[in-house]
């Protein structure tokens, strides 16, 4: 009954008429001195162009960058293709590289950046990969991407490449009016200088040999074939001077011999052309070896075909090797004086003879200090009347 009472008057009494809401269309006025110490928002940043906007060397980044993503269209150009990766066979067949990219100084001014050498090495070995994608491309007949290549690349590329390359070209070895060539070769500290001249061959005789009479043999006597009795075979004699001196007495070693007549060997031209050369420097294997890239050179000119022989030889370009400096402190190059260090066992004759008799023997201050004690009581003995045999 309590709870029935209640409720009524609750419901009664305690429940309003809802009041509408009261909107407000106008704000308080606020004065224009007020918002002088108010920090108002900075403005947006523009969004940098490029992702290294932030870097020290946003310039040279960029380069890189742009590098790697023209090796990366350019590789994926070749394996559309099938042509990359190459097997061995075809790749021996790409021509060599001959890039002359621009030095440091040149570099920098075209990236606007400070060029070190850690960097500088990066941009060279990007600029290598893809140059060989563009010899590639040029000999499997990608013509596009080669052209494309090459435009790029001519922009890091040595303004005097042309000339370069043209100095770098071998002069060809004139002939004189004789048929002489004259080249030269080095090898350590000798130079050689080499004139190749053909073997004149003697003339035939024009006059006809006098006909020898037939034998008359006995029907009994055996056949006589032409094989029992070759034909005389005539060897043209070639010579070989050194410095006016024959070979085999300028240079008494055999290795030193074969060395010189080695492009001879293989060229399969010995007895074909006398050799005079004029060597100055050096010891024997110098010599020989600048008198043979001398000699190799000369055949190459007279015999153009045996070029690609003597040149996988290694017998057309001079040999780089050279002897190492010695160094302080060192016997040689590298090879360093060892002390001997030994214990004294001597006797009395050792003693008196001295130590130089059984060769050089390097003391320690051990062996020293022991060779003092035995030559003190040596004297004492000897200064003794009665001295005994020295007690050791």
């Amino acid at each position: 009954m309590f709870n029935v009472l209640r409720k009524q008057a609750s419901s009664r009494w305690w429940k309003l008429p809802a009041q509408p809401a009261v909107r407000h269309n106008s704000t308080a006025y606020v004065p224009p001195a007020a918002f002088q110490h108010v920090r108002r928002p900075p403005p947006p940043k523009e969004k940098p162009s490029s992702p290294t906007f932030y870097t020290s060397r946003a310039s040279y980044y960029d380069q890189v960058i742009s590098l790697e993503a023209c090796i990366s269209t350019a590789k994926q150009a070749l394996k559309a293709e099938n042509l990359y990766p190459l097997p061995d066979f075809a790749r021996a067949s790409i021509p060599p590289p001959q890039p002359f990219w621009k030095d440091q100084t040149s570099l920098m001014s075209l990236g606007s950046v400070k060029m070190t050498p850690s960097r500088y090495r990066r941009v060279i070995s990007l600029l290598n990969q893809l140059d060989e994608y563009k010899r590639i491309a040029e000999v499997s007949g990608a013509n596009e991407l080669a052209d494309n290549l090459t435009e790029l690349l001519s922009e890091f590329e040595n303004d005097n490449k042309a000339a370069i390359l043209a100095s770098s070209k071998r002069k060809p070895v004139q002939f004189d009016e004789y048929g002489r060539t004259y080249t030269s070769g080095k090898r350590k500290e000798s130079s050689a200088r080499v004139w190749v001249i053909p073997v004149q061959k003697p003339e035939e005789s024009t006059d006809a040999a006098p006909k020898s009479e037939p034998l008359n043999l006995p029907a009994s006597a055996p056949a006589i074939s032409a094989f029992n009795h070759p034909q005389p075979v005539q060897v043209t004699p070639s010579n070989i001077l050194i410095n006016n001196i024959p070979l085999n007495k300028y240079f008494p070693i055999a290795k030193d011999r074969e060395t010189v007549i080695r492009p001879l060997q293989l060229a399969g031209l010995f007895g074909a052309y006398n050799v005079f050369a004029l060597v100055r420097g050096g010891g024997t294997t110098g010599q020989s070896g600048a008198i043979a890239v001398g000699l190799a050179r000369g055949l190459a000119a007279h015999v153009p075909d045996v070029a690609d022989i003597l040149r996988k030889a290694k017998l057309l370009r001079r040999d780089p090797r050279m002897v190492e400096r010695k160094k302080t402190n060192l016997r040689k190059a590298r090879a360093a004086v060892s002390a001997i260090r030994t214990t004294l066992n001597l006797d009395a004759d050792e003693i008196r003879r001295g130590p130089g008799s059984s060769g050089r023997i390097y003391y320690n201050i051990a062996f020293i200090t022991q060779l003092i004690i035995i030559l003190a009581n040596c004297h004492e003995n000897s200064l003794s009347p009665k001295a005994g045999p020295v007690p050791f």
